[in-house]
């Protein structure tokens, strides 16, 4: 697990010292060592956490005549079969680890190379000979790589801030950006908070030749049901994760795993033979699931590691955790997944973590909406719409108003993912600024017209792969690993595992009981049963609990009435929503939230 950088800049002579600021902004995703590549074009840069081949896999690694030059975040865990028919091809390899097989792979099969591969990774290979650059990131975006096109310019970095030290690259907010925010919680693909700095989509290559550059994507998740016997899939299911954990754990130094209560990291912990679980939780019961990972621990064998996060170090951590980030993200589940790798990060170099479990067999509880509605839907929409006009007119809240509003809408209407914000209506109320962000139904609109013959589950599912999957869950995931020089690796977003969750039908995903109602069957058949079936909690942290407390309460007011927030919010409809909250009169937390963390985030890259 690395980091990487770089550019194509024909009309730059500081290329040494420029390089060397991109990779020490990044020196925490691999302070094991360093290495570089300069020409009179391009500059490729490399930053070193060792996993593999300790003693030989420093980068940049090149092809046999050196045209071939190559540096890689990621891992691949099929390299060795790769390798074989690479030597049986021909090719001649100085390592043995897994980084060499894409710059010979690359020259023996030129794109197609992507192919071949089971892993996460970004990678860039320059050939000095024709001039070109070609980089590439993983399938569902596990691994981040950000780039900077403009006029003959070309930058690139595993993190934003990397790319912000190179000197002809403006750093100026895009206040499109921080509208979609408000309602996503993150920046939603392709773009980011800095104008000009795109984030490469998963499942995408780039090439870059004579100034041109060209995005091509080369895989995308296919969801193509098989009608079976139940039970054939629960031992399919069981099978192949058991096999996706075995070649997760490839590896030349410990594995330990993370651990919560839930049937997603449970899963991975019972299967996955290692020594040590790590677990975070916070001083409230409701938030705190160390019990639960201790007792299934010592069931199975293994020592587990746990921390009580206060809330102290929580508040405390906040603009570093931002930092880290580059974006603002107002997951607070991100914060607990600092301390958590922080933890592992003092016992071992890898860990292996559930991330993709919900996304891929249908775990979210939303996704249950169009199960336990399907009775609703088959009254004519003519009636859906008449008690939703109603619905919506009566000046006061009642329960089921919410159930007749949204039953008269479509999916596509109603569910841009997992975080639902603000309403377009409510953030323009919010901000004191004008910009000409597109609503967030038309953003997701694209994505909802590749399944457009799909269920609704199915649609939600990969809506969320393509939105909340990358821009949200995998983003924090590495960013809060690699801020503490941790490998965090997700055996469920594997080619192999996906290939088996798009064929399982609706009934055997989500029931009127249960979501990913197959897996759990599979995974109950490796741990105990009230662990398979527990609810889906999330990262659970008590911020609507904090945000009531008079000290958390001033420090979010400070934020809001200052002159940072003036450049972009309304004052007034933010202390309604601190107050309301305050006073019990509505949960606002996630609200408050939101803008808190885009403010906290700002005052660390703008003041």
């Amino acid at each position: 697990m690395c980091g990487i950088c770089g550019f194509v800049d024909n009309n730059f002579v500081e290329k040494q010292d420029t390089l060397s600021n991109m990779m020490n902004k990044i020196i925490h995703r691999g302070p094991d060592s360093s290495g570089e590549y300069i020409d009179e074009v391009a500059a490729l840069g490399f930053r070193r956490l060792s996993i593999i081949d300790l003693a030989d896999g420093s980068q940049p690694l090149y092809n046999e005549d050196k045209r071939f030059v190559l540096t890689f975040n990621g891992e691949i865990y099929n390299y060795k079969h790769i390798r074989e028919k690479l030597i049986e091809k021909g090719h001649t390899f100085k390592t043995h680890t897994d980084s060499e097989v894409l710059v010979h792979g690359y020259e023996e099969y030129g794109t197609n190379l992507l192919s071949y591969l089971r892993g996460m990774f970004t990678f860039v290979i320059w050939d000095n000979v024709e001039k070109t650059l070609f980089g590439a990131r993983d399938f569902f975006g596990i691994k981040p790589l950000y780039y900077y096109k403009k006029d003959d310019l070309f930058v690139y970095g595993s993190e934003i801030k990397s790319i912000l030290e190179y000197p002809k690259v403006p750093k100026i907010l895009n206040e499109k950006t921080l509208e979609q925010y408000l309602t996503f919680q993150y920046s939603p693909p392709s773009n980011t908070f800095f104008k000009g700095i795109k984030k490469l989509p998963p499942g995408h290559f780039f090439t870059l030749k004579d100034n041109e550059l060209t995005i091509t994507r080369y895989w995308e998740p296919i969801f193509n049901e098989k009608d079976g016997n139940l039970d054939d899939f629960v031992n399919q299911i069981d099978e192949t994760i058991k096999g996706s954990i075995a070649a997760h754990k490839i590896s030349d130094v410990e594995v330990g795993c993370f651990l919560s209560s839930g049937v997603d990291s449970s899963y991975v912990a019972t299967c996955f033979n290692g020594d040590k679980t790590f677990t975070v939780g916070f001083d409230h019961e409701k938030y705190n699931e160390i019990d639960y990972a201790k007792d299934l621990s010592d069931k199975i064998g293994i020592e587990n590691f746990s921390k009580v996060i206060t809330k102290e170090e929580y508040w405390d951590v906040l603009p570093k955790i931002q930092y880290f980030m580059d974006e603002p993200l107002a997951d607070p589940s991100c914060v607990a997944l600092y301390f958590v790798s922080k933890l592992a990060s003092e016992h071992v170099k890898v860990v292996l973590s559930g991330e993709g479990a919900d996304e891929l067999f249908g775990g979210y509880n939303i996704y249950k909406e169009p199960v336990d509605n399907a009775t609703y839907h088959k009254l004519p929409l003519y009636f859906r719409s008449l008690f939703a006009k109603i619905a919506t007119a009566l000046p006061f809240s009642f329960k089921g108003k919410n159930f007749l509003i949204r039953g008269a809408k479509t999916i596509e209407e109603r569910f841009i993912g997992n975080a639902f914000i603000f309403s377009e209506e409510e953030r323009k109320n919010l901000l004191s600024i004008t910009t000409s962000a597109k609503s967030p139904f038309e953003f997701v609109k694209p994505i909802y017209k590749k399944v457009f013959n799909k269920s609704d589950v199915t649609k939600m599912q990969y809506l969320d792969m393509h939105m909340w999957l990358v821009g949200d869950i995998l983003l924090k995931a590495d960013k809060m690993s690699m801020a503490n020089s941790l490998e965090l690796r997700v055996p469920f977003l594997d080619k192999e595992v996906l290939n088996i969750a798009t064929k399982i039908p609706l009934k055997y995903r989500i029931t009127k009981d249960t979501t990913k109602y197959a897996m759990r069957l599979a995974a109950n058949k490796n741990m105990p049963d009230a662990t398979a079936k527990k609810k889906k909690l999330g990262f659970p942290v008590p911020i609507r609990i904090w945000l009531k407390e008079e000290k958390y309460f001033n420090i979010v007011k400070t934020e809001f009435v200052s002159d940072n927030s003036k450049k972009f919010f309304n004052e007034a409809p933010l202390m309604q929503l601190l107050d309301e909250h305050k006073l019990n009169k509505k949960d606002n937390s996630r609200k408050i939230w939101t803008v808190f963390m885009f403010l906290v985030w700002y005052k660390e890259y703008f003041d």
